[in-house]
């Protein structure tokens, strides 16, 4: 099917081998060479289409954004304009990361501007966590680890994204690599103040205080991305995880399945409301991801830790008191077979001893043995 990209058009879908409208007349190929098949989105500002490639021969699926601005007012339409240009320049800037989607045209056409993006095949997290519960730790340190590392990229673009959340990033069916879209609100710090006061956008669960205000800066980022591994940990608004009254995070007693004190301090940190007290860079929150174990002694049972040292200690224990018990006993053996028996006037020694004397040998030994046996608890 060929969808027909005229907003008016009241009966826009078309077949796919036609060049344009049936109905109206638009010219079904953008560029004559990208071609709408379906709606997939819309917004104040525009619409966004699944689309194909006709210009390759695999007709590759693609993503094609309509700026068509709904909203009333000549100053809210301008910023419209300059957020939806400024998305095409750092999306040809930013596309060169392997997990951000690739800008491929930038156009205008029967007097709309249009945007054509690389098509990313997956399900974005807000779905994966409908479809499949909520997220355990190893799955937030694997998603942490692979979105930091792209954030860092955009950061060093001087790129500040703005509008972070489960929605914007989607995990891609070929490789399983999570991909950050949706570049609409992001902000070019380049040649201006990083604190500059400017618009506030971005989606109010996930964004942050002073972004809010207008003052977005890099570990605004940080930010939604801790506040979106708190929606993914526990499946609930972010809202829902803040007491307003005492202005406090309180998302860990939503947890659905427990998470190591080293992660949630790091979660803690990224969410801090003052962003002075917040991590400044992705760098740091990388560096202390890195320095967690990758298994938690919280998750081994305290017996299987400290039994090893304690065999040791103990053997080492028992040694030693062993030892002074065999020497007390020896001391008492010698009184009784001999300080006790030797005689003033000692007679002279026989070849042969006498038996008897074999025989209270014999039964000393043995009631010293059982007495030491006693002492060792054998």
């Amino acid at each position: 099917m060929s969808y027909c990209l005229n907003p008016h058009c009241l009966q826009p879908e078309n077949p796919n081998d036609v060049k344009f409208c049936i109905t109206c007349g638009t010219k079904l190929l953008l560029k004559e060479r990208y071609r709408a098949i379906q709606p997939i989105g819309q917004g104040g500002f525009g619409r966004t289409f699944l689309a194909v490639d006709e210009d390759k021969p695999s007709k590759p699926y693609c993503v094609i954004k309509q700026f068509y601005p709904q909203a009333q007012g000549t100053n809210t339409v301008q910023k419209a304009i300059e957020l939806f240009n400024q998305e095409a320049v750092q999306l040809d800037e930013l596309g060169k990361h392997p997990q951000i989607p690739e800008l491929l045209a930038y156009c205008t056409q029967d007097d709309r501007q249009y945007l054509v993006q690389e098509f990313i095949n997956g399900q974005n997290l807000a779905h994966e966590l409908l479809n499949k519960g909520t997220f355990n730790e190893n799955q937030i340190r694997e998603l942490l680890n692979d979105l930091l590392n792209v954030l860092q990229f955009c950061h060093n673009q001087q790129v500040i994204h703005r509008d972070i959340k489960p929605e914007n990033i989607i995990r891609r069916s070929s490789d399983n690599k999570l991909v950050i879209v949706d570049f609409g609100a992001a902000k070019s710090t380049a040649g201006q103040p990083v604190n500059r006061t400017g618009t506030s956008i971005g989606s109010p669960e996930y964004v942050a205080p002073e972004q809010m205000r207008g003052k977005a800066i890099f570990a605004s980022d940080i930010y939604s991305l801790g506040v979106t591994c708190v929606n993914l940990l526990t499946g609930r608004s972010p809202f829902d995880s803040y007491d307003t009254h005492n202005a406090a995070w309180v998302w860990r007693k939503f947890l659905t399945t427990s998470i190591s004190n080293e992660l949630g301090k790091i979660i803690d940190k990224m969410i801090e409301t003052i962003p002075s007290q917040r991590y400044q860079t992705t760098t740091e929150v990388l560096q202390d991801l890195q320095s967690l174990n990758p298994q938690t002694s919280a998750n081994i049972p305290p017996t299987i830790i400290n039994k090893p040292v304690k065999q040791n200690i103990v053997t080492s224990q028992n040694s030693s008191q062993l030892n002074r018990v065999d020497q007390e006993l020896q001391e008492v053996k010698t009184q009784f077979t001999v300080g006790k028996q030797q005689p003033q006037n000692p007679t002279p020694k026989t070849s042969n001893p006498l038996p008897e004397n074999n025989n209270n040998n014999d039964v000393i030994d043995k009631e010293l043995e059982e007495v030491k046996a006693k002492f060792s608890g054998n």
